[in-house]
């Protein structure tokens, strides 16, 4: 599977980005897992939101076009994770009441959004994105359906943060079915999910096109190797992944994730589907200060704030953030997709659990 995927082919110029990760999965007994990581320098005040049918949104144009705001309401509940720092209910991060989910990650240097016409009649900001998205289609085949029928537009008008919201996006619903979205050049470009990974700069299809650079890599090693008379024999396991890059650049990680993905053993049930995607993700998670930049400012870098696993079968969403890496909370969205009312709160304000002593089963 890891050298089929090489086969899709395009090229286009190389690009360091902030440090997000998706990774999506299927168990034997047909659960669909979609797990990310979310990579960032800066405090965004994430916050989970819980978004019920009917929540209202608006359909923008650039206001220099002086077109109407179009107020529509959601279809379908959503539950997601968005920038507290950037007004309204931004969505980065979610999954609807009908089984589908998506994350966005950053595409810097390569992302141009669509140019809105006065002609036009369906056009959204890319802030709102994810809401019209999510709150709308109840698969991928719907929202293939869709996106070419509206256009995503982005301007230095948006209250967008401390970054620029260069964003590509992988979609994942319930039936295993996968689709990748960008906007390059202005255009609408879609991709078939083939290596169900996604990482940021560059594109998708240069990156499937650099998995064939690794087609060497294997989970079998050599045992032995004869050097003249001499019978020279494996250290350990592991040396058929010899060659497997390492470091946090895009590119390394989406390698890393796609080949671990696709040669891991597929698991029999959810509660093993989510035990992979977090060891997955394990993989590309970056302690605070590993990945640093120096600025006029001292010294940021980028780290794993949070992950994010969800269960499309089951409706069910497990966080972390930084601090309680290995803790997981749990979410049951039907319960939340009830409501009737938006709520929110900051991903670092869960009551994670705390890993008990166990001391006592070991004292006589």
């Amino acid at each position: 599977m890891f050298k089929k995927i090489a086969l899709c082919v395009g090229i286009f110029a190389t690009n360091v980005a902030l440090a997000c990760t998706a990774i999506d999965i299927q168990t034997k007994d047909g659960v669909v897992i979609a797990g990310r990581t979310m990579e960032w320098a800066f405090d965004m005040q994430w916050q989970v939101l819980s978004l019920p049918v009917g929540t209202p949104y608006k359909m923008t144009a650039p206001a220099a076009l002086k077109l109407a705001e179009i107020e529509l309401k959601t279809k379908y509940a959503v539950v997601g994770i968005g920038p507290g720092v950037i007004p309204g209910n931004v969505l980065l991060e979610g999954q609807n009441s009908a089984g589908m989910a998506f994350s966005g990650n950053f595409l810097p240097g390569f992302t141009k959004y669509q140019t809105v016409e006065p002609q036009d009649k369906e056009y959204i900001s890319i802030l709102d994105f994810g809401t019209w998205a999510l709150g709308n289609f109840a698969n991928v085949a719907e929202l293939k359906a869709g996106l070419p029928k509206i256009k995503v537009w982005a301007d230095d008008s948006l209250n967008a943060g401390p970054t620029p919201p260069t964003l590509h996006f992988i979609f994942t619903d319930k039936t295993n079915d996968g689709l990748v979205v960008e906007y390059v050049d202005g255009q609408l470009k879609m991709h078939a999910n083939a290596a169900h990974v996604l990482t940021n700069a560059p594109t998708y299809d240069w990156h499937l096109t650099n998995v064939r650079n690794y087609l060497n890599l294997s989970v079998f090693g050599a045992s032995s190797v004869k050097v003249g008379s001499t019978n020279v024999t494996e250290m350990g396991q592991g040396t058929g992944l010899a060659g497997m890059p390492g470091e946090y650049t895009p590119p390394a990680r989406f390698i890393r994730s796609a080949f671990l993905r696709h040669y891991a053993t597929q698991p029999v049930n959810a509660q093993e589907g989510v035990q992979l995607i977090g060891h997955l993700l394990n993989n590309v998670d970056i302690p605070i200060g590993i990945a640093a930049t120096k600025t006029a400012n001292g010294v940021v870098s980028d780290y794993t704030q949070w992950v994010a696993i969800k269960d499309l079968t089951n409706s069910k969403m497990y966080l972390a953030d930084y601090n309680h890496r290995s803790n997981y909370v749990v979410l049951d969205l039907p319960k939340l997709f009830a409501q009737t009312v938006p709520t929110k709160i900051l991903v670092t304000a869960l009551p994670y659990p705390t890993s008990p002593d166990v001391t006592a089963s070991l004292l006589k």
